[in-house]
């Protein structure tokens, strides 16, 4: 699977993003996708996670109300609503694969990992 971000930029404080990740390959409706983030000079955090149907998500405590997971098999696409966006959400946003029955957190039990997308939020 390969997996390309999409959709970052500069927006002020209050304002939305849209983030979009497309896959290639047949077999993307079987993986559990993820997004994680990266803010400079931090480690790589994991943000919200979808399952293979999207019936089921999970986000982490700082974005969850601000940010919605989803995903389109039709299209080979999962996406990240991104809300009231605060100057802490600066970060290069990353979309991954896990072969994994569940959503996962852990970074290394994501198979495929796509290229980062920028999101700036000025203040």
């Amino acid at each position: 699977v390969q997996l390309q971000a999409s959709g970052g930029g500069l927006v002020q404080a209050g304002g939305s993003l849209r983030l979009s990740c497309a896959a290639s390959g047949r077999t993307f409706s079987s993986y559990v996708m993820g997004w994680f983030r990266q803010a400079p000079g931090k480690e790589r955090e994991f943000v919200a996670g979808i399952t293979w149907d999207g019936g089921i998500t999970y986000y982490t405590d700082s974005v969850k109300g601000r940010f919605t997971i989803s995903r389109d098999n039709d299209k080979n696409t999962v996406y990240l609503q991104m809300n009231s966006l605060k100057p802490e959400d600066t970060a290069v946003y990353y979309c991954a694969a896990s072969s994994r029955r569940w959503i996962t957190a852990f970074q290394g039990e994501y198979d495929f990992w796509g290229r980062g997308t920028l999101v700036t939020v000025s203040s």
